[in-house]
């Protein structure tokens, strides 16, 4: 499975090697070289310094054909432009934000753009821990369903064909 990461945090990072300790082709970006730092030694898979926002930066890095695309900075506006281009321009499947506002992650999830909300995430791990149910609100939404091909690909097909 080709996996491709954006941000070489703490979350970034450990899904990353773990994904490529597994045997998966794993392209992992991030906007400071010192972030690959997290990495394991043992890491054999692609540590790209780019903007995952930047759409040629993306397919420069190989994100062309991956199975499922992860957004996972510091900055929830900043992973769903990363996620959007990634399933609108680039037509990946499977494509998950990580989000900290709950209403957002909704929004966005209806949007077709998976989501995970750490602040549920966090919410009901403390919940749970506390012996009670947890809450209403779900911490991984995946995103509706859509057609997958890129942008400019649907408009054209069948173009001269009279």
């Amino acid at each position: 499975m080709k996996v491709v990461i954006i941000g070489c945090g703490r979350v970034g990072g450990l899904l990353a090697a773990w994904l490529d300790a597994s045997g998966h082709d794993v392209i992992i970006m991030d906007l400071l070289t010192r972030s690959f730092d997290r990495l394991p030694a043992t890491f054999g898979g692609e540590a790209v310094r780019g903007d995952g926002t930047d759409e040629d930066a993306l397919r420069r890095a190989g994100a062309d054909g991956a199975d499922i695309f992860l957004a996972l900075t510091e900055g929830d506006n900043r992973n769903i432009m990363a996620a959007q281009l990634a399933r609108e321009a680039l037509g990946i499947g499977k494509v998950y934000a990580k989000v900290n506002d709950p209403m957002r992650a909704q929004a966005y999830a209806e949007l077709g753009i998976g989501t995970v909300c750490r602040s549920t995430m966090i919410a009901d791990a403390l919940l749970g821990a506390m012996g009670l149910p947890e809450g209403s609100e779900p911490s991984v939404r995946p995103g509706a369903e859509h057609d997958h091909a890129p942008i400019g690909a649907a408009a054209t097909a069948g173009h001269g064909e009279d």
